[in-house]
């Protein structure tokens, strides 16, 4: 069970400067925190300043305000082994999240490149029968959604839901939102997405358990979203979009132009739904057959080679590899065409991981400086359990701000100082993460870009999006956090 928020350690001694020159002690650390976040809410969302930068800004801030010399922020000339709260902050969470993140979009873009997603859909919507489409297409958010970023995955099945609303002359919301609710939960919930690693970097707590509580936390909530989707869906008929059906068709057409044997011009043999799958859960598996086996098998050469294979690292190369070979070499690709499709996925990446070791810096700034502690002293007084404290920051945050990986870094960097003093295991260390997570996708709005990814590609209206999408996510957030709420109460 998660306890409420104990007191943690006494703060580090106070440094002298800064706003706490003017007002002393926990007060002025307090004070530092709540200016430091709304600066960070009113670059971001008046200014229009791209988070990485609103990030490092605010840290640099609020460690000056709190009393940190430049030489605790920055290190010194003279000393080249001295690690700066900025180094450390930025290293000790991309050198956790960098790798995990690069070789799951990797992985993701071949299966994307390759078609593994229309075929899996089209076999599901083969099995589940016309009636059953909306699930369908849940199932293949769902599944699609764990190696590719949320809007790749947009981008690659919106043709899927062109096709099956048209086909059926219903609600493209019918088919849209239950696959965006997958997409959304896994995106907010599993490996290797950035959110839920970079939370575990932070908390350190091993990707398996990551997995397994977000697969606890997540399928009930997306059960949840699904059934407001399904209710959504027979309520505003949304019609087709022609001119973004008639884009992504002459996508599709050129994609498929490229896709040849050896450059024979001879077309691909489709993808075996049965590959896909194996691609995408033989790192999942390796991940919890390593994170249990530390816990069922004492210590053995056998139980060395399941923990080596199933390191988050390990485990994604052999899957990265086996994608390479499986829906790649096998199927006639070049290995300049792995190459190319590998290396071109990793450009929108930079942002992400700017984005993340920034707010590393955050979290590193406000432990050095004591504000963490301060705020960790005061929300102890409040009496809420952590797990709930979590939730309602990342949503305050998110509302606030519209980014989901901002609102989760941020969050984690303030309730570190919590966790940490109240010695939580492992599960229950992964069901504040979920949490967090869960507080992190309530109430998609105007300020956040999958809004208006999703009204553009499915041709909805603001109020019609606001009504269904930003709902949907509501749901998907408040089912999520009810059951982490639950689960804490027996783990």
């Amino acid at each position: 069970m998660v306890p409420a928020a104990a007191a943690p350690a006494a703060p580090p001694p106070p440094h002298t400067g800064g706003l706490l020159a003017l007002i002393p002690g926990t007060p002025g650390l307090l004070t530092v925190a709540a200016l430091g976040i709304a600066l960070l809410l009113f670059l971001i969302m008046k200014v229009r300043l791209q988070p990485f930068v609103a990030l490092l800004g605010v840290s640099l801030a609020v460690g000056l305000a709190a009393g940190l010399s430049v030489t605790e922020l920055f290190g010194t000339v003279q000393k080249s082994d001295a690690v700066s709260l900025i180094e450390s902050g930025m290293g000790g969470i991309l050198g956790h999240v960098a790798i995990i993140i690069g070789l799951g979009t990797m992985l993701g873009a071949i299966l994307e490149v390759s078609g593994g997603a229309e075929v899996l859909s089209a076999r599901l919507l083969a099995l589940f029968g016309e009636r059953r489409a909306p699930l369908a297409m849940g199932l293949t958010g769902v599944l699609f959604g764990i190696p590719v970023f949320f809007d790749v995955g947009i981008f690659v099945l919106a043709p899927l839901v062109y096709a099956a609303a048209r086909r059926s002359g219903r609600s493209v919301l019918l088919y849209a939102m239950p696959l965006l609710a997958g997409l959304s939960m896994t995106h907010a919930f599993l490996p290797p997405h950035p959110g839920p690693v970079a939370a575990a970097g932070l908390f350190g707590v091993d990707l398996g358990w990551i997995i397994l509580m977000g697969a606890v936390c997540g399928i009930p909530a997306v059960l949840a979203a699904w059934g407001y989707a399904a209710w959504i869906g027979k309520r505003l008929f949304v019609p087709v979009p022609q001119d973004m059906a008639e884009a992504a068709e002459e996508a599709r057409a050129a994609v498929a132009a490229e896709r040849t044997v050896g450059g024979t011009g001879a077309p691909e043999q489709p993808v075996a739904p049965g590959t896909v799958l194996a691609v995408i859960g033989t790192p999942l598996v390796l991940i919890l057959l390593a994170t249990f086996s530390s816990i069922a098998l004492a210590p053995s050469t056998g139980r060395s080679v399941i923990e080596f294979l199933g390191h988050p690292f390990t485990a994604l190369t052999v899957a990265l590899l086996l994608a390479y070979y499986l829906l790649g070499v096998r199927r006639g690709w070049s290995r300049a065409s792995l190459e190319r499709v590998s290396t071109a996925s990793l450009k929108p990446v930079g942002n992400i991981l700017l984005v993340v070791g920034a707010g590393g810096i955050f979290g590193a700034v406000l432990k050095g400086s004591g504000v963490a502690t301060a705020l960790s002293n005061t929300f102890h007084h409040v009496g809420l359990p952590v797990i709930v404290l979590a939730y309602l920051l990342a949503l305050v945050l998110r509302v606030a701000q519209g980014s989901a990986t901002v609102a989760i870094v941020t969050t984690a960097g303030i309730v570190l100082p919590l966790v940490e003093a109240q010695g939580l295991t492992q599960a229950q260390l992964a069901l504040v993460i979920m949490a967090i997570s869960a507080g992190s996708i309530f109430a998609s709005h105007v300020n956040d870009g999958g809004f208006w990814m999703v009204a553009k590609y499915f041709g909805i209206s603001e109020r019609d999006t606001l009504k269904s999408w930003t709902v949907l996510e509501s749901v998907l957030s408040v089912a999520g956090f009810a059951v982490a709420g639950a689960v804490s109460l027996v783990v």
